[in-house]
């Protein structure tokens, strides 16, 4: 089978755990090309997200010994997704379908020949890898991350259930990301609305082999709520329904203050204006924090400056592919 395969693995301070991925990865695409299952030029892409560590100096290292790694290094930290989406539009034009994954084999990469047979046998071009159960969560997060997927929904945007960035996409669906040109970057919900032929694969996610975790409850919630807002404009439609609901409980509180004037009963209305001021305080700043959310993201996409910029490339293939044509031109 001549199917080639790149793997795009954002990597943000994962020296710790690089030399196991590389490992893994290297023994997974060998097996496989072996098995004739994907080509030779298979290879993973580590896209290095401006590391703090040693990172880089590794992935160059591995780039110079190892056939299946090339590296990218961005010229800043750019976040998770920007980083992803770099690493995905280096691979479209590189191989005939690319898997992204993250650096810390949390992701099982045992169905990872599932995903390309789904591609190359039943021709769905976007696999999916969806969670099977979240047992090996805490409470807290199994609880925050199903409710996250839930309230998506709820708020209209189309994602896929207990899916993250583990994902099959071909060639024609790298192109057609390609032309999502918005600057607020939120994949999970980008690629559904692509529309080709999908379908989902279960696997079990594993515990992170070492390092700590890129997403603390601040990002996360964070990385949620640039979900909601980037593909959604239920919020503001919630803050007009909040708006008549409240104008119409203002309504009676007006009457009440009438009646309270009318019989002098001025004193122990006191505690309900109070309060009615604070709720109407509270209620306007969210509202307004609400708007200034989209006003921002709007302020972003028109300046419409760059994602990113890759700073340097590595890959002994390309290298040696260059120095055989300087080679034979000289001749």
């Amino acid at each position: 089978m001549n199917i080639c395969v790149n793997l795009v693995i954002p990597c943000y301070n994962e020296e710790e755990v690089l030399p196991e991925t590389v490992k893994r990865l290297t023994q997974k695409l060998r097996n496989m090309c072996e098995r004739e299952m994907i080509s030779s030029d298979s290879k993973m892409i580590l896209v290095d997200d401006g590391s703090k560590d040693r990172t880089w100096e590794l992935i160059e290292q591995y780039s110079n010994t190892n056939p299946f790694v090339s590296g990218l290094k961005l010229s800043r930290n750019c976040g998770h997704q920007n980083a992803l989406f770099s690493g995905l539009m280096y691979a479209k034009t590189k191989c005939d379908c690319a898997i992204s994954l993250d650096a810390d084999l949390q992701d099982d990469i045992d169905v990872i020949d599932k995903f390309v047979y789904e591609f190359s046998e039943n021709g769905h071009e976007i696999v999916y890898g969806v969670r099977s159960s979240r047992e090996s969560d805490t409470f807290f997060k199994r609880t925050t991350a199903q409710g996250f997927y839930k309230f998506m929904a709820l708020m209209g945007t189309k994602t896929v259930y207990n899916h993250a960035d583990y994902r099959l996409m071909s060639r024609r669906a790298l192109e057609a990301l390609s032309n999502y040109k918005e600057v607020n970057l939120f994949l999970r919900g980008i690629v559904p609305l692509i529309g080709f032929s999908s379908t989902t694969v279960e696997y079990e996610r594993h515990e992170r082999f070492a390092g700590e975790s890129k997403y603390p409850l601040k990002k996360m919630l964070s990385f949620a709520f640039d979900g909601i807002t980037s593909f959604s404009v239920k919020p503001l439609q919630m803050i007009t329904v909040i708006g008549f609901g409240v104008s119409i409980l203002s309504l009676f509180g007006l009457l009440y203050a009438i009646i309270s004037k009318m019989t002098g009963n001025v004193v122990p209305g006191w505690t309900a204006i109070v309060s009615s001021i604070w709720l109407l305080g509270g209620i306007q700043l969210i509202c307004v924090s609400v708007l200034g959310s989209y006003i921002g993201k709007i302020y972003q996409e028109v300046k419409a400056r760059p994602k990113y910029f890759v700073e340097k490339i590595t890959d002994m293939r390309e290298e040696n592919r260059k120095n055989e044509k300087s080679y034979v031109e000289g001749i």
